[in-house]
């Protein structure tokens, strides 16, 4: 506790430039301004940010003029929801105005009223942890629901009854699970209980809301926390049916593995490997190893000598995923992208000891396009299994397959795969306009390629009109 009182002392005097002079305009107009929420349980933790959250009992209109003139920029856009945006130098700084926010049974929007009480608005507040205060001026702290108690706890409690938080906002159902996967916190039985009660209230919610939350959750730093409570409390039937349908029922005559204990275990697995990616959290690689395998419940087939058979689960998960990242409005590049490594995550396994030729090396290295990186880690990340002579002998296979694609690369430029001609230059060998057979010409290039390496102009010329000459009358 008295390093969180430290750590608060410590963020307080890091805000101060940024606070004070803002306090100041607000205590001058008769008005309290409190740090909140995030910013609050953050600075307790030790962590830093630049996004900075207030309450006020200005109302916006107010807080708009008394940001303007120290802000370098304002914005309006939550308004409505009682909420002024600013950025002042490298900070972004939102102001709302003391509220009470609630649904209506069949309503996707909250209606909101404002307040003038600080303990009212941070009463609404989805938990515990992020309903706590700091004045601006004096550096009070306000902490009227426990929550400092529940972040040394390491407890995700709502301020009231569960079921009146998630019945004015079913999000926060949502929020919990995320919280979890962001700060490994335990969540209390009761609000399990109340999610696992009213889980078919995130309906109301848009998808694009729920996309949102989704991906933060994925994107934390323990995401299988929060994804096994949304399949413990059945939320995950409602937002990703796809992830608890991985929970086959096992047949006692026959032999697979647990799919769904396979699927979070490639997922930690593809975390640990994405410091290959320039980027991290990589949300396109961790999403794909989640839905990798989602194909396999619809492909399940029985064998008499005791297996159990998937043929095609890549083929059928990748339009599954595709369906599913559509209707959570992902945009068209990233579901393209998650479609893609879910559709190729098995084409390795055809690799064997090596024996592909250099032309399959080619076309697994087109078909991955810009994924081909993503596609090494969900590659490698997918075995999960304890023989360790199988896991190493897999290992270095595809440390092999790595190393022809870079000699390849190195030689033939196999990240731009292109005919050794335009289709300029086609269009003038062949005597042609643009057109249907000019792209057949190309494409036949293409495959040459594909087949052979890179040939030359000149012998792609001679080729390219043998096989004209083989086809025009």
């Amino acid at each position: 506790m008295v390093d969180a009182q430290q750590s608060m002392r410590a963020e307080l005097d890091r805000l101060a430039p940024l606070l004070e002079p803002l306090g100041e305009r607000f205590a001058a107009a008769g008005h309290a301004l409190h740090l909140v929420g995030g910013p609050v349980r953050d600075a307790m933790l030790g962590r830093q940010g630049v996004d900075i959250d207030l309450t006020t009992s200005a109302r916006p209109e107010e807080t708009e003029r008394l940001v303007t003139g120290w802000a370098d920029a304002v914005w309006d856009v939550g308004r409505a929801f009682g909420t002024i945006g600013a950025r002042k130098g490298p900070w972004q700084v939102e102001i709302t105005t003391y509220r009470s926010e609630e649904y209506d049974p069949t309503s996707r929007k909250p209606d909101v009223a404002f307040g003038d009480d600080l303990a009212g608005d941070l009463g609404r507040r989805d938990f515990t942890v992020n309903a706590m205060a700091v004045n601006v001026a004096d550096r009070s702290f306000e902490d009227p629901y426990g929550g400092v108690v529940d972040l040394a706890h390491g407890l995700l409690r709502t301020p009231g009854r569960p079921e009146d938080s998630f019945s004015d906002d079913p999000l926060r159902m949502m929020r919990a699970a995320r919280f979890s996967a962001t700060l490994g916190f335990a969540v209390a039985p009761e609000v399990v209980a109340a999610m696992t009660a009213m889980a078919d209230r995130i309906s109301i919610i848009s998808a694009e809301r729920v996309r949102d939350e989704l991906v933060k959750l994925v994107c934390a730093p323990h995401p299988r926390r929060g994804l096994a409570l949304l399949v413990e409390t059945g939320l995950a039937g409602h937002v990703l049916p796809e992830l608890p349908a991985l929970a086959l029922e096992r047949d006692e005559h026959h032999r697979h593995k647990d799919v769904y204990e396979h699927t979070l275990t490639v997922l930690e697995q593809a975390i640990d490997l994405e410091h290959r990616l320039p980027g991290t959290p990589d949300f396109v690689v961790r999403f794909a190893a989640l839905m990798h395998d989602v194909g396999k419940p619809r492909t399940r087939r029985f064998v008499d000598d005791g297996t159990v058979t998937f043929h095609h689960h890549d083929v059928v998960g990748a339009k599954m995923t595709r369906k599913r990242m559509q209707a959570l409005r992902f945009s068209s590049a990233e579901v393209d992208a998650v479609a893609t490594l879910v559709e190729l995550h098995l084409r390795f396994h055809g690799y064997g000891g090596g024996e592909w030729t250099d032309s399959a090396v080619r076309r697994y290295v087109r078909d991955a396009g810009d994924q081909l990186e993503r596609l090494h880690i969900l590659t490698r990340a997918d075995c999960t299994t304890r023989n360790r002579r199988k896991a190493e002998r897999l290992r270095r296979s595809y440390d092999d397959l790595e190393a022809r694609i870079e000699r390849l690369s190195e030689e033939e430029e196999l990240a731009s795969l292109r005919p050794d001609l335009s289709g300029f230059q086609i269009m003038e060998l062949l005597g042609i306009g643009p057109g249907r057979e000019v792209g057949e010409a190309y494409r036949f290039l293409l495959e040459l390629r594909m087949d052979e390496g890179p040939l030359g102009e000149d012998e792609a010329g001679r080729r390219l009109q043998e096989w004209w000459a083989s086809r025009t009358p």
